[in-house]
């Protein structure tokens, strides 16, 4: 996976506003791979504008563009210090493409010479991870909660999980949905305070941790650092950073990218809720929001996402294509495009993790391949699949999947309203997801209407995912949208053919004011 390519913040320091700093001499005599001089006709790619707001509102982008430059992207041999947030980060815990990302970006961003820590909550008692012993206080509504700082150091990045009961005690065992509620669609009543101390818990983890795993990097990250925050979990955090730290001269060189990977969950809460973050007065306009729901109250609310838009240095999402989605009107910028047309926002085109999803390398599957080898290696495959799902084994009965989250952006039930369709072939369909009852139970249904040709696995199962892509013909894509498409990379990367409900366009990265 190309760092340039795939990352959400592949951006040059200045970019950023931040001072080039020199790689440490130990790197550089030992020959670190993936350090590049900048060169102008190597791998520099350059930044477009996308002219898609009101003349007016171009005005108000270009006043404030000392905030969103178009920046050229290079990797340069004085790497960042880049802290990733976010609620998931796979393998450890994931219910979709954020912890895919937060599982893989990070160490490609390690390859292109940068030291990078990702920060998640510690949501089970993962053997990898280490205790530090080292403990923070900090005040999370009318108390103080202490946390610990959990650790391990794997392909090239420090993974610190921050241990508290209300992460640990709510999902321990199997985490599928548990991370965010204890069922699909049901959220915990202490969100708002949980993933608040996460943004507060991260802030302190880059000053107090002094990481030593690293043969490039050692010692705390220190204060100048770029953190990237992700989905509105971690919107609060640069409030946090302005209202707890810059004031009394601590990172005060530090910048906030905060990446949008889904546009509709934005962290909406009630009003009179504000207080219980501990932020100055002056912060409540950036949360203000208005909409005409009646959850979790009528009328008034805050809106975590809102703050982290307004709050950040730079607004990323995780296409082109999906940030001209989101500034193109109400419905699919979720009532935020109209914030998102006066600051701006930078589509990068998303990323696999090309370790993990390598038909010759994928320790899930039966026979591993490449190009030259893909015909008769899938065809195999799929006899083995067909046998492990409990289909009769015919390599020459077309095999249609669908893999995905089981709610409504997915389109399960597009998926199972062509089902009756596709059984006027002779054709065979294996389902995999989990999350909402009433998707599971529809998907059920047609396996028990359709035995022998149609398998539904309601379930979380990672090595099932990789060995169906590696053994069907088709993927069905019934996505009523998707912010990028990690599955159609997979589908790609192992030679399946897709087919998808929808358009999708893929275009260099662009900025869109």
């Amino acid at each position: 996976m190309s760092a340039l390519t795939t990352s959400q913040l592949a951006t040059s320091c200045t970019g950023f506003g931040m001072a080039d700093r020199s790689a440490p001499s130990s790197m550089l005599r030992r020959g670190f791979q993936g350090l590049k001089p900048w060169s102008p006709a190597g791998t520099a790619l350059s930044m477009t504008t996308s002219a898609r707001a009101t003349p007016r509102q171009q005005r108000a982008v270009h006043r404030g563009s000392r905030r969103f430059p178009s920046v050229v992207m290079y990797a340069t041999a004085g790497g960042m210090n880049v802290v990733f947030v976010g609620a998931e980060m796979a393998p450890w815990s994931k219910t979709g493409g954020l912890g895919d990302v937060l599982g893989g970006l990070p160490p490609a961003m390690a390859a292109n010479g940068h030291r990078v820590m990702v920060i998640s909550p510690r949501y089970d008692q993962y053997k990898d991870a280490w205790d530090t012993s080292v403990v923070a206080e900090i005040k999370v509504g009318d108390t103080y909660e202490r946390v610990r700082f959990f650790h391990c150091f794997k392909r090239g990045v420090d993974r610190v999980f921050i241990d508290h009961p209300s992460f640990l005690e709510k999902v321990w065992g199997k985490t599928g949905e548990k991370i965010y509620g204890p069922d699909t669609g049901t959220d915990y009543r202490d969100n708002q305070l949980r993933f608040s101390l996460l943004c507060q818990a991260a802030l302190e983890a880059p000053r107090i941790l002094n990481l030593n795993n690293n043969p490039y990097f050692s010692g705390p990250y220190g204060e100048d650092v770029v953190f990237v925050c992700n989905d509105w979990h971690t919107g609060p955090l640069p409030s946090y950073l302005k209202n707890n730290y810059q004031p009394n001269g601590i990172y005060k060189s530090a910048k906030v990218a905060f990446c949008i990977h889904n546009i509709s969950y934005q962290g909406r809460f009630a009003f009179e809720d504000f207080p219980s973050l501990n932020l100055s007065e002056r912060f409540k306009s950036s949360f203000d929001f208005i909409d005409g729901y009646d959850k979790p109250v009528e009328g008034r609310k805050i809106n975590w996402m809102k703050a982290g838009i307004l709050e950040a240095d730079r607004v990323l999402t995780v296409s082109p294509y999906y940030a001209e989605e989101l500034i193109s009107g109400i419905a699919r910028g979720c009532e935020l495009d109209n914030i998102m047309r006066l600051t701006g926002i930078t589509g990068i085109v998303n990323g696999m993790d090309v370790s993990e999803w390598d038909p010759s390398k994928d320790k899930y599957i039966t026979v591993k391949y490449d190009a030259t080898t893909a015909v008769e290696a899938k065809a195999l495959n799929k006899e083995a699949l067909q046998a492990e799902i409990g289909l009769p084994v015919n390599r020459k009965t077309p095999l249609i999947a669908f893999i995905g989250r089981l709610e409504e952006q997915k389109g399960p039930d597009v998926m199972a309203a062509a089902i009756p369709e596709l059984m006027k072939e002779d054709v065979q369909i294996v389902l995999l997801g989990t999350g909402k009852k009433k998707f599971e139970k529809l998907l059920k249904s047609a396996e028990e209407k359709y035995p022998g040709m149609v398998r539904a696995v309601v379930k979380f199962n990672a090595p099932l995912a990789h060995h169906i892509m590696a053994g069907a013909d088709l993927l069905a894509v019934t996505s009523r949208f998707e912010p990028c498409g990690l599955i159609q990379l997979q589908g790609m990367r192992y030679g399946t053919v897709q087919y998808q409900s929808y358009t999708l366009q893929v275009f260099s990265p662009v900025h869109v004011a």
